[in-house]
């Protein structure tokens, strides 16, 4: 498990660099959060008492992959991730996931199923963690989370926010511990069907809730879950991405919607800063400067 570093940039571009490169301050963290990762502080906290730390071989025949569930990365879609995975790992076949400044990002579900498991061990092991009964043997944990935002008998889809990273338990630093379990023990994570790498560290980028068919032109028909905040104030659905097309309805503050694409438009200051994003939420745009989705950045797929 290691430490989240090189906190992400806050700084304000220059005006002509802004105008060129826009969203500039978040190269570091979307492109190669890999790169960054050198001298990482690790911890070797495992699971909780009882709870195993058994894992297969890391390696899985094509037969065993096929029949698994097709997980995706534990982040939305677009979202790049470096994974580490080591020999000193319990258990050894899980990954820990770790971006730039990433304390607070959302957490989803990586694939459908059933939520077992909402548990807290304190200031060890798993700290905040949630487990995912997705049928067949085969359940997921996500671990040192931050917040939790299921309970236990709860259905879940593929995609759907469920907390948020942190660094709970025996955690240096705040990061995903995510692991893959059949019949109990732990098997080597495959996202999108391709194992993950075994040992070593690599960037993934999330597949997840990405197809193709959603609303406005893109996105996936799950989508990514995010909560309007406007500090008690309505907000304005418009048929486009920007001020100057009609409004078509509104969304109350507090409100959860389902972002299935996401396009540039209109520059717009509001709770969360100044954003030109624009959230397609199934009956027209709505600015995201006002939505939160656990990241900075763009979290599905561009409208077509």
């Amino acid at each position: 498990m290691f430490r989240s570093i090189a906190a992400r940039s806050t700084g304000v571009c220059i005006a002509i660099a802004a105008m060129i490169f826009a969203g500039c301050a978040e190269v570091a963290e979307d492109l190669d959060p890999a790169g960054t990762l050198g001298g990482a502080d690790l911890s070797h906290d495992g699971p909780p008492a009882g709870e195993g730390a058994e894992s297969q071989p890391t390696g899985q025949s094509v037969d065993e992959i096929s029949s698994a569930p097709r997980f995706q990365l534990p982040f939305p879609c677009g979202q790049v991730w470096a994974g580490q995975t080591r020999t000193n790992h319990s258990p050894v076949n899980s990954v820990d996931f770790n971006r730039t400044n990433d304390l607070g990002d959302a957490v989803v579900a990586a694939a459908g199923g059933t939520i077992t498991r909402v548990g807290n061990e304190g200031n060890t092991s798993y700290g905040r963690w949630i487990e995912i009964d997705h049928g067949g043997g085969y359940r997921t944990r996500y671990a040192h989370l931050s917040t939790q935002e299921v309970r236990v008998g709860q259905r879940v889809g593929g995609g759907q926010r469920i907390g948020t990273v942190g660094s709970t338990g025996g955690s240096s630093g705040p990061h995903l511990h995510y692991e893959v379990r059949l019949n109990g023990v732990a098997v080597r994570p495959t996202f999108n069907g391709v194992p993950s790498l075994f040992f070593g560290t690599r960037n993934y980028t999330s597949q997840n809730a990405c197809g193709g068919g959603g609303g406005g032109g893109g996105g996936g028909s799950a989508g990514v879950v995010g909560r309007v905040n406007t500090s008690g104030i309505s907000l304005t659905v418009r048929s486009g991405p920007g001020t100057n097309f009609g409004a078509v309805g509104s969304v109350g503050d507090g409100a959860t919607v389902r972002i299935t694409c996401q396009a540039r438009g209109t520059s717009v200051t509001g709770t969360y800063g100044t954003s030109t994003l624009w959230d397609f939420i199934g009956t027209g745009y709505v600015s995201d400067a006002y939505v939160s989705t656990g990241s900075d950045g763009q979290v599905a797929p561009t409208c077509r």
